[in-house]
């Protein structure tokens, strides 16, 4: 992976009172917020150690620049499709900005040399720190401008990692792409990308609310769920342990769904078959007739850190729906599926960190 580094644009903390209502909003409003001063470059170029801080848990990442003509799918790997109204959008967003507000997440084997490496890095006081109560969480970013110190970052990331998968921000990579190949010399085809170990990388299930009785009754649809499911009520709700494990509530009662042999057997999906696929093929489309999943406003999604209480709350907003919580795929699972080239139903997928908007900034040199 080839890295080099970039002058960020960076938040003059002094001027900010509530990070999260001003990392929240600067997605729309960064144009605003630069004409006014709420920003400012950096003098040198550098790389940029990444750390976030939550629940306990530490993720430690960096953040460099990417050309797009020095990647490829193969550099870069995808795992999720892409929708094109959310690409037009991203579209007007960096045209509109002139900028990259949040870095593409790239994720990669760990190396040993690079852990240890960005570990001594961050042992000093950080260049920027942002407290997020709400949330709990601390991010922390220090720049690494010493010109031996990137390159030997550089070095070791050419050298030792030739592959990065796509964790967050397959439109923002789509967008850069596209923008790269329009003008071959335009500054729009650098990004900023922040590359985060697998070991420092959490993948949580990314669960859904349905709105199943609108157009079906409920007798229909748990006779219809019991030929392709084993159908067992729990008292005590719990997140699937397992693959091919599904829970379900359906008016205030919980029930724990394991795929049928049949499935398997009859109907020839193989025993590796996603649950994202198996539940929009064998529920969403044949039962429900929700055939498209993309922008359907039937099926919302739920984030996995909201856990099933966040599942509860939104389910009992309408008393047609329904929620499904998904046992989430592993890293492992996740990696041989890009490599094959396999493309991931949309909202597979929830990935820890999460970075915020605005932190960290690249702002586009029209003028090198």
């Amino acid at each position: 992976m080839q890295l080099h580094p970039f002058r960020a644009t960076l938040p003059k903390l002094e001027f900010v009172t509530s990070p999260e209502e001003f990392f929240n909003s600067v997605k729309e409003e960064y144009p605003d917020y630069a004409a006014n001063g709420f920003f400012r470059r950096s003098e040198m170029a550098a790389f940029y150690i990444y750390r976030i801080q939550k629940a306990g848990r530490v993720f430690l990442g960096l953040v460099g620049c990417v050309d797009m003509k020095e990647t490829s799918p193969t550099t870069m790997v995808p795992h999720e499709k892409t929708l094109a109204s959310k690409e037009q959008r991203q579209i007007h967003l960096l045209l509109k900005r002139k900028a990259s507000v949040k870095p593409i997440l790239l994720t990669y084997e760990a190396v040993d040399q690079i852990n240890f490496l960005l570990q001594d890095l961050s042992k000093n006081a950080p260049q920027l720190r942002v407290e997020f109560s709400k949330e709990a969480q601390v991010h922390e970013i220090w720049a690494i401008s010493d010109l031996e110190t990137i390159d030997r970052l550089a070095t070791l990331f050419k050298e030792r990692v030739s592959t990065t998968y796509i964790a967050d921000g397959h439109h923002r990579c789509a967008t850069a792409y596209r923008l790269s190949k329009l003008n071959g010399n335009s500054p729009y085809r650098k990004t900023i990308c922040a590359l985060f170990p697998a070991t420092d990388l959490e993948i949580h299930d990314f669960n859904r609310v349905i709105d199943a009785f609108s157009d079906c009754s409920p007798t229909f649809f748990m006779a219809s769920l019991s030929q392709i499911c084993e159908i067992d009520i729990v008292a005590q709700p719990y997140k699937p342990r397992r693959k091919h494990e599904m829970l379900m509530l359906v008016d205030e009662e919980w029930y724990i769904l394991r795929w049928k042999e049949k499935v398997f057997k009859e109907m020839n999906y193989p025993s590796t078959a996603l649950d994202t696929q198996l539940l929009n093929d064998l529920i969403l489309d044949q039962i429900l007739g929700i055939n498209d999943v993309s922008n359907n406003p039937r099926i919302s999604y739920i984030e996995g850190p909201k856990g099933i209480d966040g599942l509860r709350k939104k389910v009992l907003q309408r008393k047609t729906n329904i929620g499904i919580a998904l046992y989430p795929i592993q890293a492992k699972e996740l990696f041989a599926l890009a490599e094959n080239h396999t493309v991931l139903p949309p909202k597979s997928t929830w990935f820890e960190p999460r970075l915020k908007n605005g932190l960290i900034n690249f702002q586009y040199n029209f003028n090198p």
